[in-house]
């Protein structure tokens, strides 16, 4: 690539070696590459967070010990229990925090019957992308009312005779998705076998439970 161009009133002339300007050439090439590329990932990232799936929130119930569970004499059945569960909240999504748009609750039943319910999260509360919350529940009472009926009153003592009783927990809220219109109704369902340990027992073994969440009719959720 030669020019020529005028020096103090005489015309110089000068030439670009060869390998230099394919050196250029090659830089400028690269350079579109890499302007083609980030782009092409810049639309990429924009279309999963704003548009793709999203990846469902885990929840698991990582230990819990009963140490009291119990039908009581009152004019009605009714049971006395102390029960703690450690449960883990999880949200697996890598760019896309959540927001509790209502209280996150658990509800804990006997065959079939519920007899307590506890609080796990409050409206409002966050959760960042990819990260996990840990909630500790007790729950006890010297008597509560249930609706056991003949048939779980039969299934209670089925079970005390073996000293493993099968607790329902059922997880149930609502998230928003930040960076999105998006919410999800939340329903999971963990099967529990409790071994009963009185005060003052070694402490039992529990074999972690991964609770099973419902189908959505959100297929965005």
């Amino acid at each position: 690539m030669c020019g020529c161009c005028d020096d103090c009133g005489e015309r110089v002339c000068c030439c670009i070696p060869y390998h230099v300007r394919e050196n250029i050439k090659s830089c400028l090439i690269l350079l579109a590459v890499v302007v083609v590329l980030a782009v092409i990932a810049a639309i990429v990232i924009v279309a999963l967070v704003f548009g793709g799936p999203l990846r469902k929130v885990q929840i698991t119930v990582e230990d819990a010990s009963l140490t009291r569970f119990a039908l009581v004499s009152t004019p009605t059945t009714a049971l006395a229990y102390n029960l703690s569960i450690r449960l883990t909240v999880r949200n697996p999504n890598w760019a896309i925090a959540i927001k509790h748009d209502k209280p996150l609750e658990a509800a804990y039943s006997f065959d079939g019957q519920q007899f307590d319910r506890a609080k796990v999260a409050d409206k409002g509360d966050k959760q960042g992308a990819r990260k996990t919350v840990v909630y500790r529940l007790d729950t006890n009472s010297d008597g509560r009312s249930v609706a056991l009926g003949n048939a779980g009153e039969a299934e209670f003592k089925k079970e005390n005779a073996t000293g493993v009783f099968e607790v329902e927990v059922k997880l149930t809220g609502k998230f928003k998705y930040t960076l999105r219109k998006t919410k999800c109704n939340i329903v999971a369902t963990c099967p529990l076998k409790l071994q009963l340990a009185p005060p003052g027992t070694p402490a039992l073994v529990f074999q972690k439970v991964k609770c099973k969440p419902e189908k959505q009719e959100n297929k965005y959720c």
